[in-house]
Parts: C-alpha cells; sequence; structure tokens
C-alpha cells in the first residue's frame, strides 16, 4: 500500500472540500473519501456549495432532475432565486427525514434505558 499516495489523495479531497475535518451535513457521514460538494441551487444557477456524502449527494442530485428546466441563458435573478429556494427545500425534506430518524432512535434509547432501571 502506497501510504504518500493515500495521503496525498486525502489532502487534496480536503483542500477541495475546504475543510481538514469536513462532514456531511445531513447524515454526519466524516470519511473524507465519501464526501463531496453538492451546487444547492444547481451548476446552472450558483456556485454555492455544501458538503455532503456521496449518497445525500445521490439523492439531492436526482430531485434536481425535477426542477423547472432552465428559461434563459444566463439565468435572471429571479430564476436563480428560485432555484436556490428549491434546492435549499430538496436539502431541508432530506434534513427533516434524518432529524426525525435520529429524534426516534434517541427516544428508543430512552425507553430502552427507562427499562433497565
Amino acid at each position: 500500500m502506497n501510504d504518500k499516495a493515500k495521503e496525498t489523495r486525502k489532502q487534496n479531497r480536503l483542500e477541495k472540500l475546504g475543510n481538514n475535518h469536513p462532514v456531511c451535513v445531513i447524515c454526519g457521514e466524516d470519511s473524507w473519501q465519501c464526501l463531496e460538494q453538492h451546487h444547492i441551487a444547481g451548476k446552472d444557477y450558483s456556485n454555492d456549495l455544501c458538503n455532503i456524502c456521496r449518497n445525500c449527494h445521490r439523492k439531492l442530485s436526482d430531485d434536481q432532475n425535477d426542477h423547472p428546466k432552465q428559461i434563459s441563458q444566463p439565468p435572471t435573478s429571479l430564476e436563480t432565486i428560485g432555484h436556490m429556494l428549491i434546492g435549499l427545500a430538496d436539502f431541508f425534506a432530506l434534513l427533516v427525514e434524518r432529524l426525525r430518524e435520529y429524534g426516534l432512535q434517541l427516544i428508543q434509547a430512552a425507553k430502552d434505558s427507562a427499562g433497565k432501571a
């Protein structure tokens, strides 16, 4: 195994992600090999990015396929803002699912620990 090559890949990825300790802002994945940057509004509308894991990225990118098609080239400010809001809505919907899951896990843990007392 080439440790130097792996370290170089890691440093290049961390530089691209813009953080020495990146984490998926949706699910908490923190392996640098699994993280990517997502264009919240879509590449054609904004360069605003967030670090997310490949699984969450695939879900959000798939949702973007259902967004309205581009009206003008370049897009107007109103169109760009509209796509940003839709992208944020997709992002928050995925985050809500994760928060609900974590909440239920915590409640189950509380039940389990109450049963042991």
